[in-house]
C-alpha cells in the first residue's frame, strides 16, 4: 500500500512537472502581437519618393535589344522609375567615339540617340554616367567585364573635355536644353577600385575637372557630379577638391552593398556573406549625408546610384524572396537622406561577366533574362502603388499612406536575417528552400476612417507567394526553361491578390486587419473607396 501511494505521488509529479514545461514551451512559442496604429486624419506629409527616382541597368549597348527595352518598359509602367543609369555610354561597342587619318576627333551618336529616344517615348530620363574610355583616346590597354570597358586615363584630356562637350551639345539640340537640365551627368564608376580605374585619385580630380567644365560650358544649369565609388569613399575628399579649386559640382553619388567582403566579384567565386549589422548599407548614407551637410557645400544632393544586397552577379539572395524585405527595411532607415537610392539593376540582361546560362543564377535584375518577376520587383510596385501623402506612423517597418480619392495604402514586412553568419556563404544558403519560420500577429489598426464601402486587396510576397525561385526549384532547377515552365512560373507567381473583399465603415469606426506575418513576409493592404 505504501509503496503504492508513492508510485502514486512520483506519478503525480511527473506529470505536473510535464505540464509545467508544455505550458513554458507553449509560452514560448506564443509571438508578441505586432500593432500598427494609424490615425486617418494625422498626416505626416507627402509621402517621400526617393526609392524610385532612379534604377540601374548593366551596359548601355544592351539597351539596344528589344527584349531589355521590353524589360524596361514593364519595369517603368509598375515601379514607376525616372531616372536610369548604366555603364559604358562611351565604349567601342557604342561606336561613339574614333579618329580619322590625321588624328582629328571624329564623333557619332546614332546608338546613343536609338537608345536615349527610347527612354523617352518611355518617359524616362537617362542619369548620365561618362564611362568608359573609348580605345582610340584611352592611354592603356587595361579593361573591365566581357564586353571590355576600357579603364584607363584619357591620353589627351584636352580631347576628352572636346567629347564631353560635344556629346552635351548633341543632347541639347536633339532634346532641348530645357529636357537636359532635368538629367544628370555623373564622371566614371568607382574610380577608387583597381579594375574600374587605371589612374590615381589625382587623375580622376583631373579627368572630373575636364569634364564637369565641358558640360558647364554648354549650360551652367545642367548638373554634374561624382565620383560614383565604390563604399561611400572619396565624399569629403571630392567635395574639399572643387571647393578649393572652384571645379563644379552639383552632386555627390556613391555605391553601398550589404555583403562582407571584397569587390568587383564578377562571378561570385570568392563567396559572400549578409551583413549581420541591421544598419548595413542605410549607416552609409546617413554618414554620406551627414559628411555633405558639415561640408563646405552643405546644399549638394546625395545619389546612391548603385545599390543592393550584394555587389556580385552571381548572389543567389538577388532570386531570393528575403530581398523584397531587405531592400524595403533599408530604403525605411534611409529616409531623406538620400535624394536617390538607384537598385542595381532591373534586369538579369546583364552581362558584366558574359552572357548566362541559367536562368536563375543570383542575377542583381529585379526580373530574370525570360522576364519572369523576382519578389524584389513586387517591393518596388508596392511602394510605387502608395498614396502621396504619409500617415504618422510609429512602426519602423511599414509605410502607411492616402491618395486624394481616400484610399488608403499600408505597406508593411518583417526583416528577418537569417544568414547563419560567417561559416556559409549566400552562394550555399540562398539557395536552398527556405521556409520561413512565424512571427507571430500583425494588427493593422486605423481611426478615423471615413464612413464608407470599401474594397480591400491584400497582396503578399514572402515564401512561396510571388516567390519564383521557389517555383524554379519545385521544377527540379532545370538549366533551361520550357515555353511552358516559364508560363508557368509566370503564373503563378503574378502578383495577385491573396484575397479580396468588401467591407463597411460605419460612424468613424477603426479599420482593423490582422495578418499572420512570417519571417521575411511583406503585406501590401490596398482600401479602395467605392
Amino acid at each position: 500500500m505504501k509503496k503504492g501511494i508513492i508510485f502514486l505521488l512520483l506519478l503525480l509529479s511527473g506529470m505536473a512537472e510535464t505540464l509545467v514545461a508544455q505550458r513554458i514551451k507553449e509560452k514560448e512559442q506564443v509571438k508578441p502581437e505586432r500593432v500598427i496604429n494609424i490615425d486617418f486624419n494625422k498626416t505626416a506629409g507627402q509621402l517621400n519618393t526617393m526609392f524610385n527616382e532612379c534604377v540601374g541597368a548593366g551596359r548601355a549597348n544592351e539597351g539596344l535589344r528589344a527584349d531589355w527595352q521590353q524589360q524596361l518598359a514593364y519595369v517603368k509602367k509598375e515601379c514607376g522609375f525616372r531616372y536610369i543609369r548604366m555603364h559604358g555610354l562611351l565604349t567601342d561597342d557604342m561606336a561613339v567615339y574614333t579618329v580619322d587619318d590625321k588624328g582629328n576627333p571624329v564623333y557619332n551618336y546614332m546608338y546613343i540617340d536609338v537608345l536615349f529616344d527610347f527612354l523617352q517615348s518611355i518617359g524616362m530620363k537617362p542619369f548620365v554616367e561618362l564611362g568608359f574610355m573609348p580605345s582610340a583616346l584611352a592611354s592603356g590597354a587595361k579593361t573591365i567585364f566581357w564586353w571590355r570597358g576600357n579603364v584607363t586615363p584619357p591620353k589627351d584630356y584636352e580631347k576628352w573635355a572636346g567629347l564631353v562637350k560635344d556629346l552635351t551639345r548633341h543632347f541639347t539640340e536633339r532634346y532641348g536644353a530645357d529636357e537636359v537640365k532635368t538629367w544628370y551627368f555623373e564622371v566614371w564608376n568607382e574610380p577608387n577600385l583597381d579594375g574600374f580605374w587605371a589612374g590615381t585619385q589625382e587623375d580622376y580630380f583631373k579627368l572630373y575637372t575636364y569634364s564637369a567644365n565641358a558640360i558647364k560650358s554648354i549650360n551652367p544649369s545642367y548638373r554634374v557630379g561624382g565620383p560614383g565609388t565604390a563604399g561611400a569613399a572619396w565624399e569629403p575628399e571630392m567635395i574639399a577638391y572643387c571647393n578649393k579649386h572652384q571645379v563644379p559640382i552639383d552632386f555627390i553619388s556613391t555605391h553601398a552593398y550589404g555583403v562582407k567582403q571584397g569587390y568587383l566579384d564578377e562571378f561570385g567565386r570568392s563567396g559572400t556573406v549578409l551583413d549581420k549589422n541591421p544598419m548595413s548599407i542605410s549607416s552609409e548614407v546617413l554618414e554620406s549625408r551627414k559628411e555633405i551637410t558639415t561640408s563646405a557645400m552643405p546644399q549638394l544632393e546625395l545619389h546612391y546610384t548603385e545599390w543592393s544586397a550584394s555587389y556580385t552577379p552571381a548572389d543567389p539572395i538577388h532570386d531570393s524572396y528575403h530581398e523584397a524585405a531587405f531592400v524595403l527595411q533599408k530604403l525605411k532607415q534611409v529616409g531623406k537622406a538620400a535624394n536617390s537610392m538607384s537598385y542595381w539593376v532591373f534586369t538579369d540582361i546583364f552581362e558584366e561577366p558574359g552572357p548566362r546560362f541559367t536562368p536563375f543564377h543570383g542575377g542583381f535584375g529585379m526580373l530574370n533574362i525570360q522576364g519572369i518577376n523576382k519578389p524584389v520587383l513586387y517591393a518596388y510596385q508596392f511602394m510605387n502603388r502608395l498614396g502621396n501623402v504619409e500617415l504618422t506612423n510609429n512602426d519602423f517597418s511599414s509605410w502607411v499612406c492616402k491618395d486624394s480619392l481616400g484610399n488608403i495604402q499600408a505597406l508593411a514586412w518583417d526583416f528577418t536575417n537569417t544568414h547563419p553568419g560567417d561559416s556559409v556563404h549566400n552562394q550555399q544558403y540562398y539557395i536552398r528552400d527556405l521556409p520561413s519560420a512565424s512571427k507571430g500577429k500583425l494588427q493593422i489598426s486605423i481611426a478615423n476612417v471615413p464612413d464608407g464601402t470599401y474594397a480591400l486587396e491584400i497582396y503578399k510576397v514572402g515564401y512561396r507567394s510571388n516567390d519564383a525561385y521557389s517555383t524554379y526549384l519545385s521544377l527540379g532547377k532545370p538549366a533551361q526553361l520550357t515555353r511552358e515552365q516559364v508560363s508557368q512560373i509566370k503564373r503563378q507567381n503574378d502578383g495577385s491578390p491573396v484575397s479580396r473583399e468588401i467591407i463597411t465603415v460605419k460612424g468613424k469606426e477603426r479599420f482593423f486587419k490582422e495578418l499572420q506575418m512570417h519571417e521575411n513576409d511583406v503585406f501590401f493592404l490596398n482600401l479602395i473607396k467605392l
